[in-house]
């Protein structure tokens, strides 16, 4: 189980992405954050299967 503030990514991706909330309605509920190349942020929901830990 992820938690608030960790920083994950896609098992097959290399955007690293900071979890910011958990939504357990829903399937996707693992909501992240990330700059894109042009420094905006965007906002991105996951199943938890979807994401590994990239902390080191």
């Amino acid at each position: 189980m992820f938690k608030k503030g960790q920083n994950v990514q896609q098992e097959f991706g290399n955007q690293v992405m900071i979890v910011i909330g958990f939504e357990p309605e829903f399937i996707e509920n693992i909501i992240t954050q990330w700059k894109d190349e042009e420094g905006t942020i965007v906002t991105g929901k996951f199943m938890e299967s979807q994401l590994i830990s990239a902390d080191q």
